[in-house]
């Protein structure tokens, strides 16, 4: 008789089955619920995280937007205070050529005044007095020197004030130069977005790059540039006033001290004409009288001729006289 096949192991009850089926769908039903709630907090934290990072992606453009106007309108600041600068260095070159010009100018006033007293230097004798046109003369040359070296200080003060109006537009054009890099840089930021063909991650793009400096210390270092090149394009006009002033003042005291050697000149010149013409009158005089003397002297001879053939005839007579004889040679009145 055959016999019944069991399979050896553990049986369960009936009960222990259906616990089984309880627990299982039981830890499912948990398990779904974990994964809602999961999902649900996923969901929220997308939503989240999305929020915040339009939010965070408007704040930075934002920022970045007045970020490049405070940039741009610095740019623009700078840039007008570049073609200041460019004028007046222009400006002031121009008023120190004509300060170099007008010391040229005085040069050859020197020259004549210095060959007025090289002139003077041929008279000769008595003419070679200490008169007022000397003096004059002397004057001229100590005022054009006076006026060439004020000139010359003025020139090396242009001079100077030029090195530091370039030195001050180095500094602005070194500025505007960097401002305009940071402007394109800036610009090319706010063209990004996720869909840029040209985005990638950079390691530690949080870093504080070396040089840096902080903000205040950007917008001091913009303001002192202005303020150096807007006091040296103050000190550089003011510089052109006195050079354009000591050119008109150097001219009209040398056109002063000009005319006072011109006038003593004339009324020297005067002064010698009229001793010459006195000169010439007492010459002509002179001659007259010497004419005259000499036709005197010349009547004197012939009457000194005339009165020596008087004088031999008497002295004949009287000899004559000496022959008569005897008695008759008595001293009568005849040789009286």
């Amino acid at each position: 008789m055959a016999s019944l096949s069991v399979k050896p192991g553990q049986r369960f009850t009936l009960p222990d089955w259906q616990n089984n089926s309880l627990l299982i769908s039981a830890d499912a039903e948990q398990q779904r619920f974990n994964s809602h709630h999961v999902r649900q907090e996923g969901r929220a934290l997308r939503n989240e995280t999305g929020n915040q990072a339009k939010w965070d992606e408007h704040n930075s453009r934002t920022q970045l937007k007045d970020r490049i106007t405070t940039v741009d309108r610095w740019r623009e600041t700078l840039a007008r205070c570049l073609t200041d600068i460019d004028l007046e260095i222009d400006a002031l070159t121009k008023v120190k050529e004509a300060a170099e010009n007008a010391i040229q100018a005085k040069n050859l006033w020197l020259d004549v005044a210095i060959e007025c007293l090289t002139f003077r230097e041929s008279r000769r004798d008595i003419d070679v007095v200490r008169d007022p046109v000397e003096e004059e003369l002397h004057r001229e040359v100590k005022v054009i020197e006076k006026t060439k070296k004020e000139l010359q200080q003025r020139v090396d003060d242009a001079f100077k004030q030029l090195c530091l109006l370039k030195e001050a537009r180095q500094l602005l054009s070194s500025d505007y130069r960097h401002k305009v890099e940071a402007l394109e840089l800036d610009r090319q930021c706010m063209s990004f977005n996720p869909t840029s063909g040209n985005i990638s991650f950079k390691v530690n793009p949080t870093r504080i790059p070396n040089g840096s400096t902080a903000l205040s210390e950007w917008e001091q270092n913009s303001r002192c540039n202005k303020e150096r090149a807007d006091a040296e394009i103050k000190g550089s006009v003011d510089l052109r006033g006195a050079v354009t002033l000591s050119i008109a003042q150097t001219n009209n005291e040398l056109d002063a001290q000009r005319i006072a050697a011109e006038f003593a000149l004339r009324k020297r010149m005067r002064d010698m004409e009229a001793a010459l013409n006195e000169l010439r009158w007492q010459e002509q005089n002179t001659l007259e009288e010497i004419a005259e003397m000499e036709e005197e002297i010349r009547q004197l001879e012939e009457d000194i001729r005339k009165r020596t053939l008087d004088l031999k005839v008497a002295h004949t007579r009287l000899e004559t006289r000496t022959y008569r004889p005897h008695i008759e040679l008595c001293r009568d009145q005849v040789p009286h």
